[in-house]
């Protein structure tokens, strides 16, 4: 693994498109990949150094990280006028085949929106978005053997994945090597944040930027099941929607194929002011993923990301590490 050392010699679309594939969202803002240019094609690898073995043992969530990135990279060289083709190769990297270039397709609503995209994790104004905005989220299209859920604030079915949603702060939160794992990912102040450009950052939970050893100090009374619950009941209640995404049966490819689904769902809702953030902890435990699939009646689907929807003010961006750092060298 390297640093091209002739990175500025490289096609430029392609560079243009894996720095637009590092501005995908992935679990921690780890950003776990690895691009490689060919001729005609990049491939994107999974970067393990920068797994979360405790809560993504399987790397499902990193392989669906990915597949934001590869969906990212495709709008990105459609702007360019490639065409794309996309394999899961050996159930161990993408293969992103480019065809064409410098061709005018037409424009792409999407490819504005990778800039401004984020993850809000703010409690949201409790408005309600119309059925016109969410019939719009689902025409969104969708890759096979994925299917993708909604529910709406104030029914049955919400009030119960909310009930999922703390159970799973309830285990997570009372493991320490969970707890211990979540800690090491986050950025306490601006100057960790700057240094590292990756993690969670203090300024997208809406934190002060104060010296390290009193953020800690503070963020280690914060980190508890009730703490965590209280949180999330009021997050909960400010949305309007939740959507889950799920698998047919729970591979690679598939993981790949929800990813891409996801970045265009969530460039959507960029698209039509509409904010998200996740809420996995159901789907991260097996025994409450389980539970949930078979009361929402979708015993035979595989809970993979669930996020929620709703209207709130834009918070700071996570910061991203220079997309040249992420492309390996030629062998």
């Amino acid at each position: 693994m390297g640093v091209m050392n002739n990175i500025v010699a490289q096609n430029s679309d392609y560079l243009f498109m894996i720095e637009s594939a590092c501005k995908a969202p992935s679990g921690h803002n780890t950003q776990p990949w690895l691009f490689k240019i060919g001729a005609s094609e990049i491939d994107i690898y999974p970067d393990f150094s920068k797994e979360l073995p405790i809560v993504d043992p399987s790397h499902r969530e990193l392989f669906v990280s990915l597949g934001c990135a590869t969906e990212n990279l495709c709008i990105a060289a459609h702007e360019k006028g490639y065409h794309t083709e996309v394999k899961v190769i050996e159930n161990s990297f993408i293969r992103v085949l480019l065809t064409g270039g410098k061709e005018k397709l037409p424009d792409s609503l999407l490819f504005p929106q990778i800039a401004v995209r984020q993850t809000n994790k703010r409690v949201y104004n409790g408005e309600a978005i119309p059925e016109s905005t969410i019939n719009i989220l689902k025409m969104v299209p969708i890759e096979p053997s994925v299917s993708i859920h909604f529910y709406r604030n104030g029914t049955v079915d919400y009030e119960r994945i909310a009930g999922w949603v703390y159970a799973g702060n309830r285990l997570q939160m009372n493991d320490e090597a969970f707890k211990t794992e979540l800690t090491d990912w986050m950025r306490y102040n601006k100057k960790q944040q700057d240094i590292t450009r990756d993690g969670l950052s203090y300024a997208t939970f809406g934190a002060p930027n104060i010296p390290l050893f009193m953020a800690k100090f503070i963020m280690s009374k914060l980190i508890n099941e009730k703490t965590q619950n209280k949180g999330d009941r009021k997050k909960i209640a400010s949305a309007s929607h939740l959507v889950l995404f799920t698998t047919k049966d729970n591979t690679v490819e598939q993981w790949v194929a929800l990813g891409r689904t996801l970045e265009r769902m969530l460039l959507c809702t960029t698209q039509v002011g509409i904010a998200n953030a996740y809420l996995n902890q159901p789907n991260e435990e097996s025994g409450i993923a389980k539970e949930m699939a078979k009361q929402l009646q979708i015993p035979m689907e595989y809970p993979t990301v669930l996020i929620r929807l709703g209207y709130g003010k834009r918070m700071p961006y996570s910061l991203r590490r220079d997309y040249r750092s992420c492309i390996l060298s030629e062998e």
